[in-house]
């Protein structure tokens, strides 16, 4: 009986790398990181970038308190590895804000106090930032009726639409009537579906 001997590869020896330098465009801004391959989206942004805005919650896209906008819809970054995203645009809380205005729905939540504790309240803004926009695209929800199209705009959407849009976005606080408020001001003042986008 012959035993052959294992084929050897140089490659083999090498460790597979578990780090790149990764460009990340971020509320307007380059940024160039060196992150593991296992780093989510939420940790890039709070511990390479220092835009601690964004919460970590349950870690496991349930609750809502990471959602940031990815070229303009809303994912939970926590559920997103930062060599993902790769030169796409991230939107933050912190980038919502003009240089001398609160966003309209950063100023709707203010208006109409749709935060308690405020842990969750950057998520939420988020949230609803691009579930208005979902809306003005007409894409429909799941209390949407069957035979309907969608919203002809986010201005369209009732409350029952808006709980519903707003439904990955959990709160312990009991500020859900006073969310749907401020969501309500912020769909009635949109004039297109990019001046909040």
């Amino acid at each position: 009986m012959t035993v052959l001997s294992p084929v050897s590869d140089p490659r083999a020896a090498e460790p597979a790398p578990t780090e790149s330098l990764i460009g990340l465009r971020v509320n307007g801004a380059d940024h160039e990181l060196a992150v593991d391959h296992r780093t989510s989206l939420l940790d890039a942004l709070r511990d390479g970038l220092a835009l601690t805005g964004t919460k970590k919650g349950c870690d496991h896209g349930q609750c809502g308190a990471c959602t940031v906008l990815l070229d303009g819809d809303r994912i939970n970054s926590c559920l997103q590895l930062a060599v993902a995203v790769g030169d796409r645009e991230v939107t933050t809380i912190e980038g919502l804000a003009g240089d001398d205005a609160l966003h309209p729905v950063q100023q709707a939540f203010l208006d109409h106090d749709g935060y308690q504790c405020g842990y969750c309240t950057p998520g939420q803004i988020c949230s609803a930032v691009g579930a208005l926009a979902e809306a003005d695209r007409g894409w429909p929800s799941h209390v949407t009726p069957p035979d309907d199209p969608g919203p002809a705009s986010a201005a369209a959407l009732s409350a029952d639409e808006i709980r519903e849009r707003m439904s990955g976005n959990l709160c312990r606080c009991g500020a859900y009537v006073n969310i749907v408020a401020a969501v309500q001001q912020a769909a009635a003042g949109r004039v297109t579906g990019d001046d909040l986008a």
